[in-house]
């Protein structure tokens, strides 16, 4: 039995499996960190995280979304309008003026669903605005921009708000990001926010959005996890998240993929379909009792050079768990690695 991947059409199901991993993985990866390495810690990958994040992604979308011709604090705002909601994120856009535009996040924070929100420190949660909000000002070459936070969802308010304004003198780099709790953001109104044309938006394209925005936070998190905290820790506590969303999200990855076939030969085609749904070229062949997966391409981790083996072993830690979780008797093997000079990722599961 031999089958070969390419993405001739769209695997909606996949897609939304997809999604739902890496979303539980971002959040309990950084739960992880901020209950056994500490609040600090946690705050300081996830600086790293959306300040890769916003330094490869902040001047493309601008351009992409048609956004780029707007004043600057408007055009801030709406790309965090457009993009999260791309994403599947709630959040609302309010125009004030063109110095002046606000972005919030009502609850429930897509970061941190669930009951996630209880586990995370008031720090974490001021470190994207740190890694990202604070810096807009910096990448468009407008030192007079900055954003001013009115509320965090963590520390009891009603949704993450604020807004990017544009001071009439240039701000030192403590001011780029200010905290002002008294102040409320204005009510949203959907019919005056932007709105993203259908021409250039068409659900496939919105569909693979919902999944690469996932997918993108866990190729910058797992490394700078790494990389703030070492191969040993780093990979420890990224790998010791990793296994237990893959146990607890199998039943529901399960669900969306229509059910999951008993023992290794199911578990293996699944594999196959969420390797090829993330836009890998996933082999899947048969070897006695034995079901082996090939892959030349690793498409999450493509962008990311020079990666430490560390960031492979706690990303493949998802499908360990996920593997435990649908046969606790099944075994698996990784039979070569492309990051250690093979021809090809292989799993062997039997």
């Amino acid at each position: 039995m031999k089958t070969k991947s390419h993405e001739a059409s769209a695997d909606v199901a996949a897609y939304r499996a997809i999604d739902l991993i890496y979303h539980s993985y971002l959040t309990g990866l950084i739960l992880k960190v901020s209950s056994q390495a500490g609040p600090q810690r946690a705050a300081e990958i996830v600086f790293r995280t959306f300040r890769r994040q916003q330094l490869a992604r902040f001047l493309p979308g601008l351009k992409k979304l048609g956004l780029d011709g707007l004043p600057n604090a408007v055009a801030c705002a709406q790309y965090h309008y457009l993009s999260n909601q791309v994403g599947g994120v709630k959040v609302e856009y309010i125009y004030e003026s063109d110095k002046k535009a606000w972005v919030r996040y009502p609850p429930p924070r897509w970061i941190w669903s669930g009951t996630a929100i209880c586990g995370i420190p008031s720090d974490v949660s001021r470190a994207m605005l740190r890694g990202w909000h604070a810096n807009n000002g910096v990448v468009l070459g407008n030192p007079r921009l900055g954003f001013v936070c009115t509320g965090q969802t963590v520390d009891g308010q009603p949704g993450l708000e604020g807004y990017y304004k544009e001071w009439d003198r240039d701000l030192a780099p403590e001011e780029r990001l200010q905290f002002s709790p008294g102040e409320r953001c204005p009510a949203f109104d959907p019919e005056r926010a932007p709105k993203l044309p259908e021409n250039t938006w068409p659900e496939d394209r919105l569909l693979k959005v919902l999944r690469n925005y996932s997918m993108e936070y866990i190729t910058s998190i797992v490394p700078e996890t790494i990389a703030a905290l070492g191969p040993d820790e780093g990979g420890h506590l990224a790998g010791a998240a990793a296994r237990l969303i893959g146990m607890h999200t199998f039943d529901q990855v399960a669900t969306h993929l229509g059910g999951v076939e008993p023992g290794a030969a199911g578990f293996a085609k699944a594999f196959v379909r969420i390797a090829r749904g993330q836009g890998d070229d996933a082999e899947l062949s048969q070897d006695g009792n034995a079901f082996i997966v090939r892959q030349t391409s690793w498409r999450l981790m493509s962008e990311r050079e020079s990666l430490s083996p560390a960031v492979f072993d706690a990303w493949n830690e998802l499908w360990v768990g996920a593997a435990l979780a649908h046969d606790r008797f099944m075994r698996i093997d990784i039979t070569e690695r492309r990051d250690r000079g093979d021809a090809y990722w292989a799993w062997r599961f039997c």
